[in-house]
């Protein structure tokens, strides 16, 4: 199993964005998420990562190379010794 690495943009609650948070991963064209606080919008953004990740392999195509750069084995992971949490 990979694990990918990804930089991605909150945007607040706006017109624009339906009054929720909106967040995407400009790597990966078209990968957005919505949720009502920053925590629900982090969680969903995973899950559509993880399926727009799925469907370049599914399909054969090669993943946009900022994405691959950052990708590493599962075993290569260093175990954080700090995390962050939303209350």
């Amino acid at each position: 199993m990979k694990l990918y690495k990804l930089s991605l943009v909150i945007h607040q609650p706006s017109d624009a964005t339906e009054d929720r948070y909106m967040a995407e991963v400009p790597a990966l064209p078209g990968c957005r998420a919505w949720g009502d606080t920053p925590t629900e919008v982090m969680e969903n953004l995973q899950s559509v990562a993880a399926g727009f990740i799925a469907s370049y392999r599914d399909r054969g195509d090669p993943l946009p190379a900022e994405v691959e750069a950052m990708s590493m084995e599962a075993n290569d992971i260093e175990v954080p010794s700090e995390f962050t949490v939303a209350v």
